[in-house]
């Protein structure tokens, strides 16, 4: 398949690069990342557009992917796929989506899910929101990129399951940190806390598959001094894209606004960014009550 793919930063460079190790013919475009092996290198986003039956975006925000848009909607045959993997707030996305159906391309949202190791490996998770038909034309290449592509209905469903996803992953990483800083103090060992907690009722993906306490459960970030697998600043944004979303659509989302505020305190005013986002564990270490 001959495939555009525009944003080669640490998650598109290796969803590229994976694309075209599988034989498919792929034209990138970056403003500052090199060309990823296997991937030809287009002058401009259009460039990489022009005859690609899908195009793959993988871009910082909402902002930059209109401008994208606008730029290569123009440039794509009709019928060809415009396949965005950001992650985004939903009306941006539905927005494009609009955009790209009156120029006869058809859109799909499908922001992804397992981070930059997911990327490398090509087991990532897709949330897909679009018409059938994209989805059919655009699994294949899921299939290259990911373990999983879930369709999850219209234009924005993606986004939409991407942002309450990783509001529930930042709430129960919060709420697992807290939970092994007061073991801590109560002088519970961390591999005990672990032992019960895994298998009983406290159990989830955070404990089980990504303890934010070093030496306790299956190796994480939290093994390798914190350096991110999903950085900090990168939750903050998809927990402040779920607030925005909960405020759009008038919904009631105490805890999702509350792990926005302490994520935003953690990477703006004491020292998070650029660390894992389970290292909210040794910042609640150091905390007292009140």
């Amino acid at each position: 398949m001959k495939i555009g793919f525009i944003g080669l930063g640490n998650m598109g460079a290796p969803m590229a690069r994976n694309l075209a190790a599988a034989g498919h013919d792929v034209t990138g475009f970056d403003v500052h990342a090199p060309m990823p092996e296997g991937v030809r290198a287009a002058t401009s986003a259009a460039g990489a557009a022009e005859g690609a039956e899908v195009v793959i975006t993988m871009l910082p925000n909402g902002a930059i992917l209109r401008s994208v848009a606008a730029e290569i909607v123009p440039a794509m045959a009709r019928g060809a796929v415009f396949c965005d993997c950001s992650t985004v707030d939903v009306e941006s996305a539905r927005a494009v989506a609009d955009q790209a159906g009156g120029a006869g391309v058809l859109a799909l949202d499908a922001p992804v899910s397992g981070g930059v190791g997911g990327a490398a490996a090509g087991t990532l998770t897709f949330m897909a929101g679009g018409p059938d038909e994209a989805f059919a034309i655009v699994k294949p290449l899921f299939d290259v990129m990911g373990q999983k592509a879930v369709h999850c209905g219209g234009a924005g469903a993606g986004q939409a399951a991407k942002i309450c996803n990783n509001m529930i992953l930042g709430v129960t990483m919060i709420a697992t940190c807290e939970a092994f800083a007061l073991a801590d103090k109560l002088g519970l060992d961390r591999q005990k806390m672990f032992d019960v907690v895994s298998t009983s009722s406290g159990y989830s993906w955070v404990m089980n598959a990504y303890c934010p306490a070093p030496g306790v459960g299956p190796k994480s970030p939290a093994d390798n001094g914190y350096r991110p697998g999903f950085a900090a600043e990168l939750m903050l944004k998809d927990l402040r894209l779920s607030q925005q979303a909960a405020g759009a659509a008038d919904a009631d989302t105490p805890m999702g606004e509350l792990a926005a505020r302490l994520y935003e305190s953690f990477v703006e005013q004491e020292g998070g960014r650029g660390m894992d986002f389970s290292a909210m564990l040794p910042r609640f270490e150091k905390r007292r009550r009140g």
